[in-house]
């Protein structure tokens, strides 16, 4: 009697067991890079991209971009500064940066200007170069070219929640300004509103 209970014992603990591991599993789907993806409601990769593609086209179609050619006779040279998250959410900014020089470099009416952390590593590379590389080939320094605008911003966020659902309201602010003058020659801003509704969870 006592090797029969045993026997039923260990089946029962063994169907538990896969029943346990089968709970446990991990399941990935691969999904298009360009695909809307919202699962929690917050700031996403769809967002940064959107947000950079809409605000880039506005910037590049107003009269700063123009009037700079002119009185200039060359095309603007940009650099992105700092784009401040003062959301409540913790978010990648450095993604949402990214997303912005792209569009900016692939639109191929700007020049663009390397970040503070990209020109510190270039010049230690000129440097370098004066040692140990030939006169016909090392790059002197001196020669950088100088940015005539500095696009900057911020994100902020403003939540309004009830029960089950929540709203998220996204405000992303970005100004290029001047770099001789301190004039802000553009101002741009984009509004993503989400509603969330979250189900309670019921056996």
């Amino acid at each position: 009697m006592k090797n029969q209970w045993a026997k039923n014992f260990t089946l029962i603990a063994a169907i538990s067991a896969g029943f346990i591991l089968n709970g446990c599993s991990t399941t990935v789907k691969r999904l298009d890079s360009g695909e809307v993806t919202d699962l929690s409601g917050e700031w996403n990769d769809t967002d940064s991209r959107l947000v950079s593609e809409e605000m880039i086209r506005d910037v590049l179609s107003r009269p700063w971009i123009n009037r700079f050619i002119s009185e200039n006779g060359n095309r603007p040279a940009v650099i992105v500064g700092g784009i401040r998250n003062l959301s409540h959410e913790h978010m990648n900014v450095a993604t949402f940066i990214n997303d912005i020089e792209r569009e900016l470099i692939n639109s191929g009416e700007i020049d663009f200007v390397a970040s503070k952390l990209e020109r510190g590593e270039i010049r230690d590379e000129r440097k370098d170069q004066e040692l140990n590389a030939s006169n016909e080939t090392a790059k002197q320094m001196g020669q950088e070219y100088g940015a005539d605008f500095m696009l900057k911003g911020s994100i902020n966020t403003i939540l309004d929640s009830i029960d089950d659902e929540q709203v998220r309201f996204y405000q992303i602010d970005l100004n290029l300004i001047s770099l001789a003058d301190n004039r802000k020659v553009w101002a741009g801003q984009k509004k993503i509103k989400k509603l969330i509704e979250k189900s309670a969870f019921r056996l």
